[in-house]
């Protein structure tokens, strides 16, 4: 690869691009190659990451970071697999990543967390530097950091909850989801966005990332959206907003969920594709 092209090449996604022996898993990773350097965005569950990285020629041993989009078990729990290739690994993200959540819905309540801690997995070589702002963590590479919410249509998720002491208690509350961030690199054909689950909603990000970088086009968008959980409503009005902006290709997947899919298909035509373990993308 040349210092002006990126590759992107989807690791870990809940469903299977192509009969390779590839793993499909409930989760998300992608592989970053760009500005001549190789970046693992996400890490999904661990339980593909390694096969599919060989199976799709991509050796892990080389990447230079590890970014962390929030702290989630379906991103997060196969750091251990990829600091097992590296001596060294540094990895980017949010110091809430470690906070404990949760999933509760009718009356049932489970662990969605990070599965490993952090002393463990710097025991293993991990280096992690937290950021909180919009930050070049590369050149022409960024993090996002934390997305200011401005939309009036992109709700929280209800159903998500974390545990923080106060007053010696331990007090269970909405997850603000303040780690939610995303990755942006500057290409010659525009910025491309990589999301892990657009917890801050995929239109607050994509403001965001205008208002810092106010000069440059957004031309491609990749990863989930969280729209699997939108109604009808907040579809069409993300619609909308990605006319607006101007964004020349989605690739959705994970939590964008399938019938959310077909109608951003049905909506956005050739500009829509579907980013599941396998998928490519060069620019």
């Amino acid at each position: 690869m040349t210092q002006h092209t990126l590759e992107l090449t989807v690791l870990c996604e809940n469903s299977v691009a192509g009969p390779f022996g590839l793993i499909g898993e409930h989760g998300w990773s992608v592989l970053v190659e760009a500005r001549g350097r190789m970046i693992l965005f996400d890490t999904g569950q661990g339980q593909g990451l390694i096969n599919n990285s060989l199976k799709l020629n991509k050796d892990l041993s080389r990447v230079d970071a590890l970014v962390l989009s929030h702290g989630h078990y379906d991103h997060a729990s196969g750091i251990p697999q990829i600091a097992s290739l590296k001596k060294s690994l540094p990895i980017y993200c949010h110091p809430d990543v470690f906070i404990p959540r949760f999933w509760a819905k009718d009356g049932s309540r489970r662990f969605i967390g990070m599965i490993h801690r952090k002393n463990y997995l710097e025991s293993i070589g991990c280096n992690f530097r937290f950021f909180t702002s919009f930050t070049e963590i590369f050149p022409g590479i960024y993090i996002t950091g934390e997305v200011p919410r401005v939309t009036d249509f992109e709700p929280p998720d209800p159903h998500m909850e974390i545990e923080v002491e106060k007053d010696g208690k331990i007090i269970v509350e909405q997850d603000p989801l303040r780690d939610d961030l995303s990755m942006v690199v500057d290409t010659p054909s525009g910025l491309v966005i990589i999301l892990g689950c657009a917890h801050a909603g995929l239109i607050n990000i994509l403001h965001h990332v205008r208002s810092k970088l106010p000069n440059k086009k957004i031309h491609t968008v990749i990863g989930g959206t969280h729209l699997g959980f939108a109604k009808t409503e907040q579809l069409e009005r993300t619609i909308k907003e990605l006319d607006d902006f101007g964004i020349e290709r989605l690739g959705a997947s994970h939590c964008t969920g399938l019938a959310n899919s077909a109608r951003l298909f049905g909506k956005l035509k050739e500009r829509f594709f579907y980013a599941s373990v396998g998928v490519i993308v060069k620019l």
